[in-house]
């Protein structure tokens, strides 16, 4: 279930949320694209607890910082259109000084924090949002079941000296032999060793210094058991007269 924050009949976006000021991440919320930035910030304020007036918003792709929304007359659309990115709210979140006279520190406690109708949490909750979403946990550790179940099934094809075809997105297909499986050590999952055919890979069959087999270099690799289909995969033999 996502949240929609919308201005009127408009297109819309799915962007995640996330704030300076701690850790916490809204997942896929939806703006419509004709929101002002004072709008949004005006949103923003509910999601993360921060101040519109003081709020400095940043569109993330990825790790990498692509823009900042300067113009408060601005529609969203200018920044941002289309879905997958992340708003990220810098702001001082009601840290104030005073000159150098000392200011008693405000807290509250785990009770009075969660009795609050302000809060984040509180709003969270609410919506049925990120964590407060059992429905959305449910599908997610579903997902992450099933998945773990695929992986097992397909690691356990994936016998020593056996032909394999690798996949995997952003490289072209290879050929290779399955040298090994298992863990890594200091890497979480489990992997297959390829000793490829041609000289496609990363490495010698080592990582981080230890060997887990034994090939030329950049002809070895590691990948997930999903990227290996394990089968008759002869060689494929490159005649250099057909090199143009």
């Amino acid at each position: 279930m996502s949240l929609i924050i919308e201005s009127g009949k408009s297109d819309f976006i799915k962007a995640n949320v996330s704030n300076s000021h701690n850790d916490a991440v809204a997942f896929e919320v939806k703006f419509a694209k004709d929101l002002t930035v004072a709008q949004l910030k005006s949103k923003l304020e509910i999601l993360t607890g921060g101040c519109a007036g003081t709020m400095k918003v940043q569109v993330f792709k990825g790790d990498t910082c692509v823009s900042t929304m300067d113009n408060n007359d601005a529609q969203l659309g200018y920044y941002a259109n289309c879905d997958g990115l992340r708003l990220h709210v810098i702001d001082s979140f009601a840290t104030f000084s005073f000159d150098s006279a000392p200011v008693e520190k405000f807290e509250l406690s785990k009770d009075q924090y969660e009795q609050r109708t302000d809060s984040v949490r509180n709003y969270l909750k609410q919506n049925r949002l990120g964590k407060y979403n059992e429905e959305e946990l449910k599908q997610a550790e579903e997902k992450k079941r099933l998945q773990a179940e695929e992986i097992q099934k397909r690691a356990e094809l994936c016998v020593l000296g056996g032909r394999c075809e690798v996949t995997v997105p952003g490289n072209p297909t290879r050929r290779g032999t399955i040298r090994y499986n298992g863990q890594l050590e200091g890497k979480s999952g489990h992997f297959i060793g390829i000793e490829y055919d041609e000289p496609l890979g990363k490495n010698n069959g080592s990582i981080a210094g230890k060997a887990y087999f034994s090939c030329a270099p950049n002809y070895g690799g590691f990948v997930s058991p999903l990227s290996v289909t394990v089968g008759d995969f002869p060689p494929e033999d490159f005649n250099m007269d057909d090199e143009l």
